[in-house]
């Protein structure tokens, strides 16, 4: 395990300097679940939801949510996000969406906290979304699966 680079020699917590580091290209992708009710993947396929569309919300949710990571996240810098999509493929079995997001910058820090930001918040909003059908609905896996740029390379999860 590498040294935590936000926690100084005196143990509390900064905001690590990249004034230093050399601008480069850096993506990540993350992925996360939300796990329903088939009656409640069905309003999503019908356009039935009483809040309205849903996957169009929660799209929009995400996308804003990955270029505002910086005042969620404490020690987060503020990026100039270059491209932030997020996705969504229905699942019959089991019952739910499967949500990924990508996010883009040319900078001197990487983008993994912004697209992990992004999939959390569009799994939020989907939730709210159909919370007045299914509140029994879970959020699971979401995870980093793809990093590229910086220093410390490409990661791909296993």
């Amino acid at each position: 395990m590498s040294k935590l680079s936000h926690i100084n020699e005196k143990g509390e917590a900064r905001m690590v300097d990249v004034s230093e580091k050399a601008t480069t290209a850096r993506r990540a992708v993350a992925e996360g679940f939300v796990t329903m009710q088939p009656a409640t993947l069905e309003l999503i396929k019908k356009g039935e939801a009483k809040k309205g569309d849903v996957i169009g919300t929660a799209r929009i949710a995400g996308i804003m949510a990955a270029k505002r990571t910086h005042e969620l996240i404490p020690l987060c810098h503020p990026l100039a996000i270059t491209k932030a999509t997020v996705d969504f493929e229905l699942s019959e079995e089991p019952a739910g969406v499967h949500v990924s997001a990508e996010v883009k910058v040319s900078g001197q820090t990487g983008v993994e906290m912004e697209a992990l930001t992004a999939v959390s918040v569009a799994c939020l909003t989907l939730y709210d979304m159909l919370k007045a059908a299914d509140k029994s609905m879970t959020i699971e896996g979401v995870r980093l699966i793809a990093k590229d740029g910086g220093k410390s390379g490409a990661y791909r999860a296993g």
